[in-house]
């Protein structure tokens, strides 16, 4: 085997291992389970938090397996690795055992190793980033330049046309940009 299929299989059984088996927590917390609401009262958290997490465990897992959407991926990543952290602190601050505050941190590292062996089809490229930069400078340089042709104060009906001049000088920026990552991918 070469190196880059061992690669994609260590990401493929890291992510079912870590971000995946969230679908199981996720599960759990939706259907409010007694063992997840005992275990989140024993943290000292409200019934109701089962819901939020649930739903955002699910829709984390989901965002991590399916194709595209880098930057969704990104922060499903980052919010497993808040969930975790928070899990572990929380365990540590009601006096739980080593063994339940080292069990997220398991779990936190293999979604660690998941985002780490992702395949590039799956991470946000420098490429992606810096036209995302770009648009940013784009519309801060349209602003400007309508700024700079209305010197002084600007009332609120010329603040909101001002504002209008340069959405409208940044839209077809912004449509290209699209249309450039879109042929991308």
């Amino acid at each position: 085997m070469n190196k880059e299929r061992i690669k994609n299989i260590a990401y493929w059984v890291t992510t079912i291992l870590g971000p995946a088996s969230f679908v199981i927590g996720g599960t759990l917390f939706l259907m409010r389970k007694e063992q997840a609401v005992a275990t989140l009262a024993h943290l000292g958290y409200p019934s109701y938090v089962a819901s939020i997490l649930g739903v955002w465990k699910l829709l984390g897992a989901i965002a991590i397996v399916i194709p595209r959407f880098p930057r969704l991926k990104e922060w499903a990543y980052a919010g497993f690795c808040f969930d975790l952290t928070g899990a572990a602190v929380s365990r540590a601050i009601v006096g739980d055992s080593v063994v339940d505050i080292a069990a997220p941190l398991v779990f936190l590292a293999l979604v660690v190793a998941s985002w780490a062996l992702r395949p590039a089809s799956r991470k946000l490229t420098q490429c992606r980033a810096s036209q995302e930069i770009a648009t940013v400078v784009d519309l801060a340089e349209a602003s400007a330049a309508v700024v700079s042709r209305h010197p002084g104060e600007l009332d609120d009906t010329e603040e909101n046309s001002s504002c209008s001049e340069a959405a409208s000088q940044i839209r077809p920026l912004q449509a290209q940009r699209s249309k450039d990552l879109d042929e991308r991918e």
